[in-house]
């Protein structure tokens, strides 16, 4: 006869309100969402050295007047 575990309702109750608990695909999530974020910054900063943007020409106010 194989033996069987089971946890027990009193057991899992301790286990819930344990603060210390991590929930790992939240800290898996956290984990991609950063290793994204500097794939993401890494990839801006090659951009902007392969093609730096130049500065914003300031449009004139008025057009000029045709003569």
């Amino acid at each position: 006869m194989r033996q069987r575990n089971f946890i027990s309702s009193d057991a899992l109750n301790a286990m819930s309100q344990d603060d210390k608990l991590i929930d790992l695909n939240a800290e898996r999530a956290k984990r991609v969402h950063d290793l994204n974020d500097k794939r993401l910054n890494e990839v801006r900063q090659a951009f902007e050295q392969a093609m730096p943007l130049g500065k914003a020409k300031k449009k004139p106010k008025n057009k000029p007047k045709k003569r």
